[in-house]
């Protein structure tokens, strides 16, 4: 049996889940790691995310959370200020939050952003734009999941 799975099985994608329920029941498993849509769809649109000039770090983020509604804890203060690179994965719906809080917390609202939707797909779009603009953007051009934001100087 194979459960197939675009990208990194372990990052946003329940792999750690499923493999603790297999292990639970004695069932032998292998994992085959994939890269991740943040880092394959960033570089397929040529952004990439560290750059000696630009951005030293970048943080992998949810954009969205499975409980508790559909906000996900983050410590804004931290990632406002304190990461190079922000990558938003499945953050679409709650764009204009993720804008407002970065802002509020510091993060210039000129900062570059961009949406990368259908990542390394032939159908692959990609919006650049500012923090400030983001959930105008989203709007504007009818920014649909599956898509990643981007957010820091390296856009």
């Amino acid at each position: 049996m194979v459960r197939l799975k675009g990208g990194d099985p372990f990052l946003f994608g329940r792999g750690g889940e499923e493999c603790e329920v297999l292990k639970a029941h004695g069932v032998p498993f292998e994992v085959v790691p994939g890269i991740t849509a943040g880092l394959g769809a960033a570089a397929y649109a040529g952004i990439p995310l560290t750059h000696r000039a630009l951005a030293s770090s970048v943080a992998l983020i949810t954009g969205h959370c499975m409980t508790g509604g559909s906000r996900p804890p983050i410590r804004w203060e931290h990632l406002a200020k304190g990461v190079g690179t922000l990558v938003f994965y499945m953050g679409v719906t709650n764009a204009a939050h993720i804008s407002e809080e970065l802002v509020q917390h510091g993060r210039p609202a000129k900062t570059p952003a961009a949406f990368i939707e259908w990542g390394t797909k032939p159908n692959q779009r990609t919006f650049i734009t500012t923090l400030g603009a983001l959930a105008e953007t989203c709007e504007k051009e009818q920014v649909k999941p599956p898509a990643i934001i981007v957010i820091g100087e390296v856009v």
